[in-house]
């Protein structure tokens, strides 16, 4: 497929601390004959993961609760360009009714930090495995639909942050779904990639229809 000419819509994976890209292409294997007039990207994180192979949207050494939110907020700049690059390479740079992003765990970070901040009015995001660890000011666009999916049994970040992310986006007035998976851990499970595929298609849609 010739992306920048016949593709419909942008699925841009955002994998998590120490992985890479093409991690996250089992995903675009999976979804690719259910939404064919996507293009799927995955970009590697901008930076080199400290503690072995991989890489990284923003440091987790010596990371607190207290200390994230400045280090998403000092990511940002490298994100946002890697997301220009893919955009741009897509044909895609005037065309974020059409864009989904989709993370995992930092991946989902930077998504959600991507949205509330305002930067990216995407058609949608869906978060595996993350939390909301954005500095003020929350200020997101309201057009963008959200998926948040977390494993019951998370024991890198806890399931609590999807409540916790869900209920201050909704104050914003974001649209947002979840879902909650009993015994599941930090991992996407079959019925999560599922649902999140369900759910991308279906916001797709709802761009189409209000489009015309």
């Amino acid at each position: 497929m010739d992306s920048r000419t016949h593709a419909d819509a942008l699925v841009i994976l955002l994998h998590g601390v120490g992985s890479d890209g093409q991690n996250m292409m089992g995903l675009a294997d999976a979804w690719r004959p259910l939404l064919p007039g996507a293009v799927f990207a995955a970009p590697d994180g901008a930076f080199a993961f400290e503690h072995g192979p991989g890489r990284q949207w923003f440091s987790i050494a010596g990371v607190t609760d207290e200390n994230r939110p400045e280090r998403i907020a000092a990511a940002r700049p490298a994100f946002d360009q890697i997301i220009r690059t893919q955009l741009e390479h897509h044909d895609f740079e005037h065309r974020l009714d059409r864009v989904v992003f989709v993370g995992f765990s930092q991946g989902s970070m930077m998504l959600l930090d991507a949205v509330a901040s305002g930067r990216w009015p995407v058609a949608a995001g869906v978060a595996f495995s993350g939390r909301l660890a954005s500095p003020p000011p929350i200020q997101p666009a309201h057009g963008t639909k959200l998926l948040l999916l977390h494993g019951a049994a998370d024991g890198v970040v806890p399931a609590t942050e999807m409540g916790q992310a869900r209920a201050t986006l909704q104050a914003y007035g974001l649209d947002i779904d979840s879902q909650l998976f009993p015994g599941l851990g930090h991992t996407i499970s079959a019925e999560g990639a599922a649902m999140a595929q369900a759910f991308i298609a279906a916001s797709l849609a709802a761009e189409d229809s209000l489009a015309r």
